[in-house]
């Protein structure tokens, strides 16, 4: 139903769009599906990587290695790849979906899913040179630490 909605509003902004400005709206449109076929082929490469991933590793190796027995090298594995990794959210939740299916451990994942979206390793030097040195290290610090206590937080609720 959710998405039915998002399709309604969105149809109707667009249909608002036109009729307020019909060749901005035709060119953004266009911009956007350059900017979808420029990703497009990130994105298949990233689900084949991470399906190949999923077909070689047996979900005891994942779970052994990922599980909530895998201890806290585990967790700031996790969280350090997250802060590093640069994927798209609407890929890693449903990699983190298929990592809890094969034996990951909540904390393990919300480490690794809080760092991703938290803290822009990848992202730095931009974030550096709009808002400052100072302030990105401060940001991107205090975002790992904050992710960690999140992880942590997730994995008392859940155990």
């Amino acid at each position: 139903m959710t998405t039915v909605i998002l399709f309604a509003l969105a149809i109707a902004g667009l249909l608002i769009s036109l009729r307020k400005d019909k060749s901005r709206t035709i060119q953004s449109i266009k911009s956007a599906r350059g900017m979808m076929g420029n990703m497009l082929w990130d994105v298949v490469g990233i689900l084949l990587l991470i399906g190949l991933i999923l077909a070689i590793i047996p979900p005891a190796t994942i779970e052994q290695l990922l599980g909530n027995e895998s201890g806290i090298l585990a967790t700031i594995g996790a969280a350090i790849t997250g802060t590093i990794t640069l994927i798209p959210a609407f890929i890693a939740f449903p990699l983190m979906g298929s990592l809890k299916a094969n034996g990951a451990g909540i904390l393990t994942l919300t480490a690794f899913v809080t760092t991703l979206t938290m803290v822009g390793f990848v992202t730095y030097p931009l974030e550096s040179k709009t808002f400052g040195h100072e302030f990105a290290i401060k940001r991107n610090v205090l975002s790992f630490v904050f992710a960690l206590i999140i992880a942590f937080g997730m994995g008392v609720m859940y155990r």
